[in-house]
């Protein structure tokens, strides 16, 4: 699936991954390739991405929200940096 990481100054993350896993407002949650189509909002946290390679990489948020549809996963956030 295509992951996006976006905040309004700039894009921090774009590729092909296996699995997300964000801090939802209802307590984190994964996504996977063919997960039903999903908005949701984001509190603060990591978001972890599980790149095709299965290595991870970590990137910590404001909060924002998600958006799933047809493997294509898109995080709008209100600022985000890699760790």
């Amino acid at each position: 699936m295509q992951v996006e990481i976006i905040t309004p100054d700039r894009k921090v993350f774009e590729g092909a991954a296996t699995g997300v896993q964000v801090p939802g407002t209802g307590g984190s949650f994964e996504v996977l390739e063919n997960h039903a189509p999903i908005i949701s909002a984001l509190e603060k946290g990591k978001v972890r991405v599980r790149t095709q390679n299965g290595s991870y990489q970590y990137f910590e948020i404001d909060g924002g929200v998600i958006e799933v549809l047809q493997n294509n996963v898109i995080v709008l956030a209100e600022s985000a940096i890699a760790v």
